[in-house]
């Protein structure tokens, strides 16, 4: 048979994959994307973990479960009173069906693009040559004057708490519970686990972290972190620190969990356990016939400053390399590859701005450094915050909790990073990468004119805070 051959071969439709191949084919090359995914009625389905299994699903049902916490619990302030009930059943449907339409929606911009579609797993055999394994074990090679691996991630396992996705859960498994446990335990407090122990907390469920660090969401600045952890564990997330689980057994219909905590055993029982302790990169097995990525200590594609893998015409791309792992990450990444291969110019990705955001509620959402990181550097450093409580916007929406804090360079005013924790910060936050990226100072910010009332006007007063004084606070 013969070899079909294209300009670019692209293994893996996640984030980084399905983009760089729709640009690509804009740009004028012939390109194929090799994907395994399944979706949850296992047919081929495109997005990789994000749109299947992990951005997207977990934000609809924290959409859907803050809607019912809020009728539940708050509507009445604002006048409406009424009761409601849970549906998991047609929550879960319709979080299926957001994820459907999207993945059609992409499996359409392939065809509107003319990408060519192999479903199956793609393995290196050459630096120009993918064999192709489809999902009934058949096989066919195709080649590609460049290919770019965009493999992606998948959940960090524990050795001592076997994931079996009945009683103890990944963070895929976990958006697929037909009932809402009456106790939860989530291991891992970061970005993930966070998210999904907020949608069973508000649905009912009570919620214990076992976090085997001693400080909590590590990631962020501090004063975020402070924040967040106060308002997390009011609202009923039980946050344990220098908690190691140390085994997990299943008797029962119950989960018997075994942690040291601050130096000291506790054996709890839970109806269900999610592990969430991050991501590793999916780069076991992805060549044959020899041929070798360099790979780091902990599975990464090692890249030049190109995302060269391998030679001249092998790229690499999204969560398998490292760094922040971030769908919008990945699809950057993609598009910077695809238009250095057609134009030979290196284009610019700013790594330092961007963004981070953490789904719960309410919201949180940085860009740039910490203060921490700022001080270990060296720098001078100013910083300007602004609470949600001294925002009319945000009393008019009932929605006070939080703030903006801008950190500024001492001397020349430039911002230096923006952490905001409070409602919508998802959104706000694309102010100040903006800002960031066109090198900004907490003055242009501060003159910049804020629609009224907004939630915006936040970041205009923690900008003014940082170089002179806010007008309302």
């Amino acid at each position: 048979m013969k070899k079909e051959k294209f300009d670019l071969v692209v293994i893996g439709g996640g984030p980084a994959g399905y983009v760089s191949a729709i640009k690509a084919s804009q740009l004028g090359l012939k390109t194929a994307c090799i994907d395994s995914q399944l979706s949850i009625d296992n047919k081929p389905a495109l997005g990789g973990t994000c749109l299947n299994v992990g951005c997207i699903p977990s934000k609809s049902l924290l959409d859907s479960s803050h809607h019912y916490e809020f009728i539940s619990k708050h509507a009445g302030s604002h006048g409406i009173d009424g009761k409601c009930t849970i549906d998991i059943s047609r929550m879960q449907k319709r979080k299926n069906n957001v994820v459907s339409q999207l993945t059609n929606g992409i499996e359409g911009l392939f065809k509107k693009n003319k990408v060519s579609w192999f479903k199956g797993k793609g393995k290196l055999i050459s630096n120009t040559s993918v064999t192709v394994i489809g999902h009934e074990g058949k096989e066919q090679t195709i080649s590609g004057a460049y290919i770019l691996i965009s493999v992606g991630s998948l959940p960090i396992s524990l050795p001592t708490v076997p994931v079996d996705n009945k009683y103890i859960f990944d963070s895929s498994g976990a958006i697929h519970f037909t009932q809402v446990p009456n106790k939860l335990c989530v291991i891992g407090s970061g970005v993930i686990g966070l998210e999904l122990g907020s949608v069973w907390r508000r649905l009912g469920s009570e919620v214990t972290m076992l976090e085997a660090l001693p400080n909590f969401l590590s990631l962020a600045d501090d004063d975020i972190a402070s924040e967040t952890k106060k308002i997390m564990s009011k609202q009923g997330l039980k946050i344990q620190l220098n908690s190691i689980v140390k085994s997990c057994e299943v008797a029962n219909n119950q989960v018997s969990v075994t942690s040291i905590q601050n130096g000291k055993e506790v054996v709890s029982k839970f109806d269900k356990v999610i592990v969430a302790v991050g991501r590793r990169p999916n780069t076991d097995n992805i060549c044959l016939n020899n041929i070798k990525l360099n790979l780091d200590e902990k599975g990464f594609i090692k890249v030049d400053s190109h995302f060269r893998a391998l030679g001249d015409n092998v790229y690499a791309a999204g969560d398998c390399i490292g760094g922040a792992m971030l769908a919008h990450k990945a699809s950057e990444e993609g598009i910077k590859i695809v238009e250095q291969i057609v134009s030979g110019v290196d284009s610019n990705i700013n790594h330092a701005n961007i963004p981070w955001i953490i789904y719960t509620w309410p919201e949180i959402a940085w860009v740039g450094k910490t203060e921490k990181e700022c001080l270990a550097n060296g720098e001078k450093i100013k910083s300007g915050k602004f609470p949600f409580l001294a925002s009319g916007r945000s009393h008019a929406m009932g929605e006070t909790e939080g703030f903006v804090k801008v950190i500024t360079d001492s001397e020349t005013d430039m911002i230096r990073g923006v952490h905001i924790i409070g409602a919508n910060a998802s959104e706000l936050i694309s102010e100040a990468v903006v800002a960031m990226e066109f090198g900004s100072s907490a003055e242009d910010l501060g003159r910049i004119i804020h629609g009224h009332p907004t939630l915006s006007e936040s970041v205009h007063e923690a900008a003014l805070a940082a170089y002179q004084k806010p007008i309302h606070f």
